[in-house]
């Protein structure tokens, strides 16, 4: 009797670890479940805080089941965070140091997405004279004044492009207390504009979210050289093996696709659209 009850212990005990592993298997398989269903897009500054990303990220979750999780930077940080693989989608405005991301290997393939305009903002009084279409004129002019210029200085895709129209305005390296330097992201940027009354480069649809402007007005737009372009690449599990492939690309699949597109167009503010699709079919 002693020794069918020490055996009968012993079946409920291999039950009982058998029961055990099956439970941590399961929540073990749903952990990674879980995981599995989130992304990490490096994005910009202006897609952030212009709203976009409140109108496209539900959609696409709703569409595909994952959630994207975005990480606001500079251009050039965001590219930064792919090279290191902290990343698994890129969502960025610098066309060169995109390009160049991808041919170093970090970027599957680099999609066009959708586009805007740059503008320079600036007081209405217009110290400078700088109002009107022509970027390097209003630029020029803005320098020979000495008037009050606020830059990101941030590596971002704006500044590259500020910087890019200044060298073409003749100005290598604007220098002198006329030109602050935030080392921030737009917002910020434009906040510190406003509280100095100063002159600014800004994305449109960031400038059209911006509540706190001031005394500030569009001084510059319509200069075909404003144009501003985004792209989405998949960072390249070949160079970080941890890239969630599959979900990343659902992510960039989505955002060129028709329903993903369609979601960029419809996002306004005040009736105005911020931003313009134009992925390649």
């Amino acid at each position: 009797m002693e020794l069918n009850i020490a055996m009968n212990f012993r079946r409920l005990a291999v039950t009982w670890m058998a029961a055990a592993v099956a439970a941590s298997t399961i929540l073990a398989a749903k952990d990674a479940s879980a995981q599995a269903t989130f992304i990490t897009v490096a994005s910009t500054t202006s897609t952030e805080q212009s709203g976009l990303f409140k109108q496209l990220l539900p959609d696409f979750r709703k569409a595909t089941g994952i959630e994207a999780r975005v990480v606001a930077l500079g251009t050039g940080q965001a590219l930064d965070m792919g090279r290191r693989g902290d990343a698994d989608v890129v969502f960025v405005h610098d066309k060169v140091a995109e390009e160049k991301f991808v041919a170093d290997g970090f970027g599957v393939k680099r999609l066009e997405v959708m586009y805007n305009d740059f503008i320079v903002v600036g007081p209405k009084a217009d110290p400078a004279g700088a109002k009107g279409k022509d970027i390097l004129a209003g630029l020029k002019k803005i320098e020979a004044s000495k008037s009050p210029f606020v830059s990101r200085a941030d590596k971002s895709g704006t500044h590259a492009a500020e910087l890019r129209y200044w060298k073409a305005a003749g100005i290598e390296k604007p220098q002198g207390a006329w030109y602050r330097e935030t080392g921030s992201g737009m917002g910020p940027t434009l906040n510190t504009a406003s509280a100095m009354n100063a002159y600014a480069l800004t994305d449109r649809g960031t400038w059209l979210s911006f509540k706190n402007r001031g005394e500030l007005v569009i001084v510059v737009e319509g200069d075909q050289r404003l144009f501003n372009q985004y792209g989405v690449m998949l960072v390249n599990p070949a160079k970080h093996a941890h890239v969630k492939k599959e979900a990343g690309q659902k992510f960039v699949d989505w955002v060129v696709s028709p329903a993903g597109q369609a979601a960029i167009a419809a996002y306004k503010i005040d009736g105005e659209q911020l931003f313009f699709p134009n992925a390649k079919p």
